[in-house]
């Protein structure tokens, strides 16, 4: 199977952000590209994601479940089986999303998804009253 292709697709100058992150991170380049939903229509929006995702299996990252950068992302993986979205993208799911770009794609959608969940915690400074409680 060939490498799973990254897209991020976000508000303003987010999904930039955060592949300049994972770049500087982990040193892998060109596992995922940026898309913003900035200064373009639903269906602009679209072209961009699918001229991002390109032919073969891809993996697209929404900032949100809803608005448009999912409906984008949505609307190109209803028509395409090898396009997966992952809604809520974090730092951490992209981090280990560059490194395990050789698996399956519903097996890797699962596995960052699951990433991006364990690293979402509540931490408290040692002393509170609150620093007892479950995360």
């Amino acid at each position: 199977m060939s490498e799973v292709r990254g897209v991020v697709v976000a508000h303003a100058d987010l999904a930039f952000a955060l592949v300049g992150a994972v770049e500087a991170i982990s040193g892998v380049r060109g596992a995922l590209a940026p898309v913003t939903n900035e200064r373009c229509s639903p269906e602009q929006l679209a072209r961009r994601v699918q001229a991002s995702v390109g032919d073969g299996p891809a993996l697209v990252f929404v900032d949100m479940a809803s608005g448009s950068c999912a409906f984008a992302g949505m609307r190109i993986a209803r028509d395409a089986s090898r396009v997966a979205v992952v809604a809520g993208v974090n730092l951490p799911m992209l981090l280990d999303f560059v490194f395990h770009r050789e698996m399956e794609l519903h097996e890797l959608a699962e596995r960052v998804v699951e990433k991006g969940r364990q690293e979402t915690t509540a931490r408290f400074p040692p002393g509170r009253a609150d620093a007892d409680c479950p995360s």
